[in-house]
């Protein structure tokens, strides 16, 4: 599937673009729904699976203890709840074994709401896209399915370069405008 993507991408994007079903993404799509007055809540109610049960034992505003204890107590009632995010197949675990990567994942996406997100940063950027399009790619379950060595090496060295551009471009707090 890897080796495939890119022509077949760029294949779907020529024969797509300017047709009548343009590609768009998700973020696009809801955005077109919104625009054509459909509002977030006339959208159907997603969640993860077996997220109900924490619903149902646990009220907003009881706090990260309390959230903890429900986990807990719903691990115990049932082995097969977890909250570690799982595989498309659910048949191998998303965390373990993997957190010398999950670490670096984790602090990437918390550094860009912090440097990118929290202050306001344009979209338009030329480095709010660069740090996005490294977020993007860190954040891909490739490094988990491909399994450990030379992926989860890719990984965390696509996250170091992340955590690289966060520091460097956005060390100061002022927006740098988009060259006109």
């Amino acid at each position: 599937m890897m080796n495939e993507f890119p022509p077949k991408y760029l294949e779907a994007m020529r024969e797509a673009s300017g047709s009548n079903t343009p590609p768009i993404n998700a973020t696009e799509y809801l955005e077109h729904l919104f625009a054509q007055g459909i509002r977030e809540q006339d959208l159907p109610v997603l969640q993860p699976i077996c997220q109900k049960k924490i619903w149902d034992r646990f009220k907003p505003g009881e706090g990260a203890e309390r959230l903890g204890e429900v986990i807990e107590q719903l691990k115990k009632d049932d082995h097969r709840f977890h909250v570690d995010g799982g595989s498309w197949t659910n048949n191998i675990s998303w965390v373990k074994g993997y957190e010398s990567l999950l670490g670096p994942m984790e602090k990437g996406s918390s550094l860009f709401y912090e440097k990118v997100i929290k202050p306001g940063i344009s979209s338009k950027e030329d480095r709010y896209r660069n740090a996005l399009f490294h977020l993007l790619c860190s954040q891909t379950s490739c490094y988990r399915y491909w399994g450990q060595g030379i992926w989860t090496d890719y990984g965390r060295e696509i996250c170091r370069r992340l955590e690289a551009i966060l520091t460097h471009d956005f060390a100061s707090e002022q927006p740098v405008s988009k060259a006109a």
